[in-house]
């Protein structure tokens, strides 16, 4: 089956496979958000991006094999509502942006900051610093070595704009900068975008729309 990246709440999962990487997709919690289960091909070792919501949903996605870490993209509450559940369940490693761990009710065993390398098996995911939408929103990068770069972006890259920044200019100005240098100056259009809530996009898709972004400031 192609991957598509569209998924619902209740409906099944959508499985992106890489070659050395799998990506599974699913809906969860009444704000539709997204949850992403890494798998790594040659080891097996299972990383989880943001225990949202719906603990029940999200352990049977992982399974026997269990995972080894779950990341949470940002502190807000709809991004980690299962989080303690899960951790409780699979004895996982946590993992947050270090200027958001003290908002997420679960203990951080791992403060993150810009640049520093996550690993899943024999993959690595470099995390992106995104000062806007919260003051530690971290997003993932995956450079494929076999094809076009995956990115992990929370809440602050969707198809059609960034996170919300409440109408505060100071934040837009900053979440807008550390997008467009971190992440589309120095990834090709082909890099695909897995979004906090709804559908997957690409850097080629949005990139046009950005000094649009910019002049409307949201």
């Amino acid at each position: 089956m192609t991957y598509s990246g569209q998924v619902t709440v209740g409906g099944p999962a959508d499985v992106h496979e890489l070659k050395d990487l799998m990506i599974t997709k699913i809906a969860v919690g009444p704000m539709d958000n997204n949850a992403y289960l890494l798998r790594c091909r040659a080891t097996d070792e299972q990383l989880l991006i943001d225990a949202a919501n719906d603990a029940h949903t999200l352990l049977g996605m992982i399974g026997d094999d269990g995972i080894a870490s779950v990341v949470t993209t940002h502190q807000h509450g709809d991004h980690w509502q299962a989080l303690a559940a899960v951790v409780a369940a699979t004895r996982a490693r946590t993992y947050a942006g270090r200027d958001d761990a003290e908002g997420i009710p679960v203990p951080t065993d791992v403060r993150v900051d810009d640049g520093d390398v996550i690993r899943v098996g024999r993959v690595e995911l470099t995390a992106r610093h995104l000062v806007g939408h919260t003051p530690g929103s971290i997003a993932l990068v995956y450079d494929d070595p076999h094809g076009h770069p995956h990115v992990f972006t929370g809440d602050c890259l969707f198809p059609g704009g960034v996170g919300n920044t409440r109408k505060d200019p100071e934040a837009f100005a900053s979440l807008i900068h550390d997008v467009e240098t971190k992440i589309f100056d120095a990834l090709p259009d082909e890099t695909w975008v897995y979004p906090g809530h709804g559908n997957d996009t690409s850097l080629g898709a949005e990139r046009p729309q950005l000094p649009e972004w910019r002049a409307r400031g949201w």
